[in-house]
């Protein structure tokens, strides 16, 4: 039997937060072997001491500037070697961090949300641009290579629960999900819709206003993109709603790899 490889990504709104609200669990049930997380906003020293150092793990911490702000981080059960913060360049708001572990390249990735207004919607137009441009010998590695976190963007009508209703809403502006296309058609896999095909939902974040997250009104966008060697072993996907009911408003998707390729 092929052992998988499991790669989890969860935007976890705060990890000390998180740890109090059901988080241990949730990663217990989860079992990654690598963990992609965002907008931890804490630094390791700030961490209850188990969590600063996960057990079992190796942690690499990429926390912003500004104490208490978005973050990112990569906690494997491999050794890993960090390969590059940001996107080729400063990175003061922690939202890239590129590793290498377990013979794959992972990269967590928290996008700007340009919901609050204009100049973040700019700011998030800006990041995406040169987003784009860091990708894309990155797609073209023989190495696998996983991009992982919360996009802000849900790229088609099947990934948020009302199209109508949210065209004019950063996340799902039309030239977001045009961004999110040319990304898929520079060589990456969009994993958990190949995984599962088209579909309504599901979802991996809902807001916090009227019953969105008990009606389940919410938004696909949390990401697990895979280059082509990447994609050539993938295995399976999973989206743990409890995770974004009772942890985080974002829930835990997950891809599971082969250990190689599949023989063509």
């Amino acid at each position: 039997m092929v052992r998988r490889m499991r790669i989890t990504t969860w935007n976890v709104n705060g990890l000390r937060a998180a740890l109090r609200k059901g988080f241990p669990d949730h990663l217990q049930r989860l079992d990654p072997d690598v963990l992609l997380l965002q907008e931890v906003r804490a630094r390791p020293t700030q961490l209850p001491s188990p969590w600063a150092r996960p057990e079992g793990h190796t942690a690499l911490w990429h926390p912003a500037e500004q104490p208490g702000y978005s973050g990112v981080a990569v906690w494997s059960r491999h050794e890993v070697e960090i390969l590059e913060t940001g996107l080729g360049g400063p990175d003061p708001e922690g939202r890239v961090l590129r590793v290498r572990t377990g013979g794959i390249q992972v990269v967590s990735v928290y996008l700007p949300s340009g919901s609050s207004g204009e100049v973040r919607q700019a700011h998030k137009d800006g990041f995406m641009e040169r987003m784009s441009a860091w990708l894309a010998p990155l797609a073209a590695l023989e190495e696998p290579v996983i991009v992982g976190g919360d996009l802000n963007v849900a790229p088609t009508d099947d990934d948020i629960h009302d199209p109508r209703a949210n065209k004019a809403n950063s996340g799902f502006l039309p030239h977001e999900r045009a961004w999110f296309a040319d990304v898929l058609a520079s060589g990456w896999t969009d994993l958990f819709r190949a995984a599962h095909g088209p579909g309504k939902g599901p979802y991996s974040w809902w807001s916090n206003r009227g019953r969105a997250r008990e009606l389940d009104r919410g938004w696909r966008i949390d990401h697990l993109l895979g280059n082509a060697a990447a994609a050539a072993r993938l295995r399976g996907a999973s989206i743990l709603r409890e995770g974004g009911l009772d942890t985080s408003d974002h829930a835990p998707v997950s891809v599971d790899l082969r250990q190689r390729p599949r023989r063509a």
